[in-house]
């Protein structure tokens, strides 16, 4: 995935957990994409084999913990947004749910994804996007977190890149 370093965010525009849209292209300033697959919701059953998936779970904390270290970002210049192929109302139900201060971006229609070549897997019969992060700057992507693991540890490695970085 390190081939994706010095490129330019697709020109695409996402909708995003608020109800408006996003172009990450277009974003100024540094900025974090942390690619996720799905995120559970109560009353609906995971996908059919999602607990032999390795890396499939971590969703909920990977986000939680861009939540936790929020504020720092903020010192730092830094927007967090995350990306899934859920739809941007099952994104706005986990969002509120756990009241995350950052946008959540729906590539429901695969473009963005799909513009860069982002690794995917499927599952019962859906397909879902494999967790990698991208930083970057004036929407030019200047590092590439993959594979991410453990996701919940995403958010303080991306805190010291743009540290390190300043």
């Amino acid at each position: 995935m390190q081939h994706l370093v010095d490129q330019k965010l697709p020109n695409v525009e996402l909708q995003f957990s608020g109800g408006g849209f996003v172009n990450p292209s277009l974003v100024a300033g540094r900025a974090i994409y942390f690619m996720y697959p799905y995120t559970g919701k109560t009353g609906h059953f995971d996908p059919e084999n999602w607990d032999h998936i390795a890396g499939a779970h971590g969703s909920t904390p990977q986000a939680l913990a861009y939540a936790k270290c929020f504020a720092e970002f903020e010192k730092l210049d830094v927007q967090i947004f995350g990306v899934s192929l859920s739809s941007p109302q099952w994104q706005a139900d986990f969002s509120d749910l756990h009241k995350l201060p950052f946008a959540l971006l729906s590539d429901h229609s695969g473009l963005f994804s799909s513009a860069l070549s982002l690794p995917r897997f499927e599952t019962g019969g859906q397909e879902f996007l494999t967790r990698l992060t991208l930083t970057v700057c004036d929407g030019v992507i200047k590092l590439v977190r993959f594979p991410v693991s453990p996701p919940q540890d995403d958010a303080n490695a991306c805190l010291t890149y743009w540290r390190e970085s300043k």
